[in-house]
C-alpha cells in the first residue's frame, strides 16, 4: 500500500517517517513550497498576547530576542504549539486543532479575565488565510494586528517517480492537509491529464473544510479525520484501508 503525502516540506518529513513506522509504503509530493515573507519586528508595539494558526509562520521569523517571547501564545494545535516552545515561547494555551477552537480559546481567555476585554493581539499568519480570523476577534473588542511571514506556492508538477507510480496505479490513497493544498492537488492532477484516476482513489482529509474541496472536484471516497490532527488522519486512513470482513 503506497500513501500519497502531499504535506509541504519540512512537516512532509516526519508524516512519511510516520506512515513507513505503521508498515506503510509512502511517497512523498509536496503541491505548495514555503516561500517566506521579510518580517519587521514590533518590539515596540505593545501585544498583550500572539496566536498562531500555523507552525510556518514561525519559519521565517528570528525572534531569539523579541521581548514577543514573553507574552502568552494561542496556538491552534498540538503541531503548532510544539514549534512556538522551540522558538522560545513559554507560556503556550492550546486549541483543539482549527481556527473556530483557537477563536473560542480566546474569547473564553478574556471572560475568565485572563486577557484583557480590549487586548491587542500579534497575528503572525501566512498570506493566503481559509478563515477571518482577525474579523471575528474583532467583533468581540479585540484588536488583532496580523503579520504576514510566509506564502505557500504552488509546485509545478509531481516528482516524476509519484506520476509514474499513479500511471502504474501503485497508488492508494492520498493525504490531505489543507484546502490549499487540496486544491494544488486537483490543479496538479488535471494539469498532468490523471484527473479521474486520481480523484478514484480514497482522499484522506484533516477536516471537513478541506474534505469539502475534494467532493466539490467529484472525489467520491473522501475521508475526514474525527479530529483535526494527524494521529487521527492516520487512523481515518487505517480504517479506509482495513480489509472488511466478508
Amino acid at each position: 500500500m503506497t500513501i500519497l503525502v502531499t504535506r509541504p516540506h519540512p512537516d512532509n518529513d516526519a508524516t512519511l517517517a510516520t506512515l513507513r513506522q505503521r508498515g506503510f509504503d509512502a511517497l512523498s509530493a509536496p503541491v505548495l513550497r514555503f516561500e517566506p515573507v521579510l518580517f519587521r519586528g514590533d518590539d515596540d508595539a505593545d501585544y498583550d498576547a500572539v496566536i498562531l494558526t500555523s507552525a510556518n509562520a514561525l519559519r521565517a521569523v528570528d525572534l531569539a530576542t523579541s521581548r514577543l517571547l514573553r507574552l502568552p501564545l494561542f496556538a491552534v494545535g498540538a503541531h503548532t504549539a510544539d514549534a512556538a516552545r522551540a522558538a522560545g515561547f513559554d507560556k503556550v494555551i492550546v486549541a483543539k486543532g482549527d481556527a473556530v477552537s483557537l477563536r473560542d480559546l480566546v474569547l473564553a481567555r478574556v471572560e475568565a479575565g485572563e486577557l484583557p476585554a480590549s487586548a491587542t493581539l500579534l497575528y503572525l499568519a501566512g498570506a493566503d488565510l481559509s478563515r477571518d480570523l482577525a474579523g471575528e476577534l474583532g467583533e468581540r473588542g479585540l484588536s488583532v494586528v496580523t503579520h504576514t511571514t510566509y506564502r505557500m506556492a504552488p509546485v509545478a508538477g509531481f516528482p516524476r517517480e509519484v506520476s509514474d507510480a499513479f500511471m502504474a496505479n501503485r497508488i492508494t490513497a492520498v493525504l490531505h492537509y489543507s484546502r490549499r493544498s487540496a486544491q494544488a492537488f486537483l490543479d496538479t492532477i488535471r494539469a498532468d491529464g490523471i484527473e479521474i484516476s486520481a480523484l478514484a482513489l480514497p482522499q484522506c482529509c484533516i477536516s471537513a473544510a478541506v474534505a469539502a474541496v475534494l467532493h466539490d472536484a467529484g472525489a467520491t471516497k473522501v475521508v475526514v479525520a474525527a479530529r483535526p490532527d494527524e494521529n487521527a488522519l492516520l487512523e481515518a486512513l487505517s480504517r479506509t484501508l482495513r480489509p472488511r470482513p466478508e
